[in-house]
């Protein structure tokens, strides 16, 4: 297992927290994902290290920002 953390800017809510988990959790490999609203701190749990940019495109699809990872 591989873990990954990432920044995500433009995060306000509950609903925001689904959307980047709904997106981020249908690349491929990925087998957890955990958002902390309040930083934008993003946890990805997955078989193999997940690309940025795979991560990148779906929290772009998502409608936020992608800021580090």
């Amino acid at each position: 297992m591989s873990e990954s953390v990432f920044t995500v800017s433009g995060m306000t809510c509950g609903h925001c927290v689904s959307s980047v988990t709904e997106e981020i959790s249908q690349i491929g490999g990925v087998r957890g994902v955990a958002v902390e609203l309040d930083s934008g701190k993003v946890t990805v749990t997955s078989d193999q290290p997940v690309a940025e940019d795979d991560v990148r495109a779906a929290v772009t699809e998502a409608g936020y920002t992608l800021v580090s990872s």
